[in-house]
C-alpha cells in the first residue's frame, strides 16, 4: 500500500470519515475524505517547511490554559479572507469530537 494512501486512511479514522480511493473520483469532484461536516483534501510529503514547524512552536509556546495553537499563512496581497489556517490534527479531532458531545 503506498504510503498517502495509508495516510490518508488514518486521518480519516481520527476525524471520522471515510477514504475516497483515486479511482472513484475526478480531481476536484470529491475530497480525499468523505466526511459530514467537512470537505478534507490530504496532501502528504517526505517532509514540511522548517518554518512552519518553527510557528506551531511559536503559537505552542506562547499560547495559555486551553487555547488552541494555530498557524494563519497569508500570502503577500493576498485577500485576508482568502488566507489559510493551520491546525494539529489532534487538536482537530479533539474539537470535532467535543463539537459532536455538544451537538
Amino acid at each position: 500500500m503506498s504510503t498517502w494512501k495509508a495516510c490518508e486512511r488514518e486521518i480519516a479514522a481520527r476525524l471520522g470519515g471515510t477514504r475516497i480511493p483515486v479511482s472513484g473520483r475526478a480531481r476536484g469532484d470529491a475530497p480525499d475524505i468523505a466526511h459530514p461536516e467537512y470537505s478534507i483534501e490530504v496532501k502528504h510529503r517526505k517532509s514540511l517547511p522548517a518554518w512552519l514547524h518553527d510557528a506551531f512552536a511559536q503559537a505552542k509556546a506562547s499560547k495559555t490554559g486551553e487555547q488552541l495553537p494555530i498557524v494563519v499563512l497569508h500570502e503577500n496581497r493576498q485577500a485576508y479572507d482568502d488566507s489559510y489556517v493551520v491546525v494539529r490534527l489532534a487538536d482537530l479531532a479533539e474539537f470535532i469530537a467535543k463539537e459532536k458531545d455538544n451537538g
